[in-house]
């Protein structure tokens, strides 16, 4: 499939013990960050655009700097920091370097406090300045903060207006920089709130300094930043004095997971990455819920509070069937259901035929839907054969050879379809790049029998049809296929994303063009004229309350979802593609069967969780008719 730029990965690891207890428990003091760079390593697939990890000491005298960050950009940003760190250890002598006292006092990052972040841009903006973590500066430790997350918040403009309103000037437009310097405000009033109590308590100088630092509670800060923020988020943050924290949205639409021992507290995205990593079970690493933060002092006190009231669960369905590692218990068999159930919308695209369809895959992530899918289909024939046996038996006709051909039946699984070359960025011009996409994929020749073989693929998700269209139709036709079926074991993407996906705009969806074809077709231009009227309304009432409408929704009303997925054939296919074509579709009753706890169908069904997200996908429609079809005056009428 084509690749989704998507949600960001974070890792956090607090140790709990001075380092000469890792150096001599483990052999070496770098323990934390050893296990930062697997947390790490083992959660590429979230973000390869760029990486950062950042280090606070906890015991650093003055004029010595306690807090270290490493950024870089690109796909092998990861090594690139990690290298970056470990040059500052080259030419210090052995018997120094294995002296845990010594790097804790001397060292680049070498402290108690880590923090990693992968990112994947969902906002057009990147370079070296948009990689986490970012950090504001004070020359009070508690007033320092660095910040990383995986979050999209949709309510910037608002957050902006409140930070700003206060006297700040942000120095971009960003909701990374704008969280920051929100959190960084609310961190100062409290630090501010605590000298005024210790100065009046008759404390000065240094005694009000380390009172401060000992005594902080982050509570108040994310307890009041949190409460005006809309979207889905981890967000973790790390003070100069040694606090830090993870907090999830209320929604639960972005996860994160964590392992607390005595020795150790390790925060991630992904469950399975610890479990390895750490080596420990799975019962023992938790999911950090609805609205809950985890808090750890700069005493190394541990606990988790209930910051914001839990909303309506809309944990990412997507993190289910594409983002997350596969590795996962309860994610793979999930995986494996979402495959079963495509078994008999499949069954009903072959005519049922089994005894001429071959089934495969499209790499890499389907591989587990496939698995999934075979095993449906290896059940609907065993009932199959059971049957004609019966019959066969009731009828008096059940010889040995003809037991032995029910018996023979069975389905034919083949590796068509293998990924072969990446296409590279250098490749810009039209003709080249789609020549060139074209041999993106190749076949396995031979593995059906021209002109009498149907070919089912089984793809994790449709979103933009790119790859389909220039790659996958194209050089599964070369095997000349009586029929072609696509079949995706997640339902249609009709809806962007803006909870921290890079799925933006409407135009890219195959499904929202085969949509308006439809409409076109049909002589319904009045239905997205008349969406977009009121979506425009909508977007110009100043005081939004919890019922905003997706009127994207009437785009889509006026037809079933194979007459959608019927023009999406169209769409994708040409009259040099010999071979009948189907799409066949997860239902969204399937895709909550498989993934009971990750309800969260946004993308799928249009019911965004939050108002944010209904007035995001209005304001992509509003953008799309008026870019594609133009204005009469200001907005009153696009040219339909």
């Amino acid at each position: 499939m084509e690749e989704i730029k998507h949600e960001c990965g974070i890792a956090m690891i607090r140790l709990l013990k001075p380092l000469e207890y890792y150096h001599e428990k483990y052999g070496t003091w770098t323990y934390a960050l050893n296990k930062l760079y697997l947390l790490m390593e083992k959660q590429h697939n979230r973000g390869q655009e760029g990486a950062g990890l950042a280090c606070v000491k906890l015991n650093a005298p003055p004029g010595e700097e306690y807090m270290f960050r490493e950024r870089a950009v690109g796909t092998g940003a990861i090594t690139e920091i990690f290298n970056a760190v470990y040059r500052y250890y080259k030419g210090v002598p052995g018997k120094r370097l294995n002296d845990p006292l010594f790097a804790g006092d001397k060292l680049p990052f070498a402290g108690e406090l880590y923090m990693g972040h992968l990112r994947y841009s969902t906002t057009g903006k990147s370079g070296l300045s948009y990689i986490h973590p970012f950090l504001r500066r004070n020359n009070w430790k508690a007033r320092n903060l660095v910040l990383c997350g995986n979050f999209n918040m949709t309510n910037v403009a608002r957050i902006f207006h409140e930070i700003t309103s206060s006297g700040q000037h942000p120095r971009h437009y960003a909701d990374t920089y704008i969280v920051l310097e929100q959190l960084g405000h609310r961190l100062d009033r409290e630090v501010e709130h605590l000298y005024r109590k210790y100065e009046a308590e008759g404390l000065n100088s240094l005694d009000i300094t380390r009172a401060i630092e000992a005594n902080i509670d982050l509570t108040n800060v994310i307890e009041k930043a949190a409460s005006s923020w809309d979207g889905g988020y981890i967000i973790c943050g790390i003070t100069g004095s040694g606090e830090s924290f993870v907090i999830r949205d209320p929604w639960g639409i972005r996860t994160a997971f964590y392992y607390a021992s005595e020795d150790i507290v390790v925060t991630a995205s992904e469950r399975p990455v610890i479990q390895t990593v750490m080596d420990v079970p799975m019962e023992e690493v938790r999911e950090l819920q609805r609205g809950e933060a985890m808090f750890i002092s700069r005493k190394g006190g541990f606990r988790t509070a209930q910051i914001l009231e839990p909303e309506k669960l809309n944990a990412c369905s997507f993190e289910r069937i594409y983002f997350s590692r596969g590795s996962d218990m309860d994610i793979y068999r999930e995986r494996k259901m979402l495959g079963a159930n495509l078994v008999e919308p499949i069954l009903k695209a072959v005519d049922y035929d089994l005894e001429h369809t071959v089934f495969s895959f499209i790499p890499n992530t389907a591989e587990v839907a496939y698995c999934g899918m075979l095993e449906g289909l290896n059940s609907h024939l065993n009932r199959t054969k059971a049957q004609l046996v019966m019959e066969k038996e009731k009828d008096g006709k059940l010889d040995a050879g003809e037991l032995n051909r029910i018996l023979s039946l069975h389905i034919r699984s083949e590796k068509v379809a293998l990924k072969d070359i990446k296409l590279r960025t250098f490749i810009t011009e039209g003709h080249s790049r789609n020549d060139l996409a074209a041999h993106v994929y190749d076949v396995t020749y031979g593995s059906i029998v021209p002109g009498e073989d149907s070919l089912v693929v089984i793809d994790d998700s449709i979103v933009r049809g790119t790859t389909l269209r220039q790659s996958i139709i194209r050089i599964l036709d070369r095997l000349h296929p009586k029929k072609i079926v696509i079949a995706s074991s997640s339902p249609q993407v009709r809806y962007p994303d803006c909870y921290g996906i890079d799925m933006s705009s409407l135009s890219e969806f195959i499904a929202f063009k085969a949509a308006i074809e439809l409409l076109k077709d049909r002589g319904m231009g009045n239905v997205i004229e008349e969406a977009y009227h009121r979506a425009r309304k909508q977007a110009q009432q100043k005081n939004h309350n919890d019922t905003l409408v997706n009127y994207v929704k009437k785009i889509y009303a006026p037809f079933t979802d194979e007459e959608i997925s019927a023009r999406m054939v169209k769409l994708l296919t040409g009259d040099d593609i010999r071979a009948e074509v189907e799409i066949v579709y997860q239902d969204l009753n399937g895709l909550h069967a498989a993934c009971p706890g990750h309800p969260g169908d946004w993308y799928f069904s249009g019911n965004y969780p939050t108002p944010g997200g209904a007035r995001m996908v209005n304001n992509a429609f509003i953008r799309y008719v008026e870019e594609e079809y133009g204005r009469e005056g200001d907005g009153k009428s696009p040219n339909l």
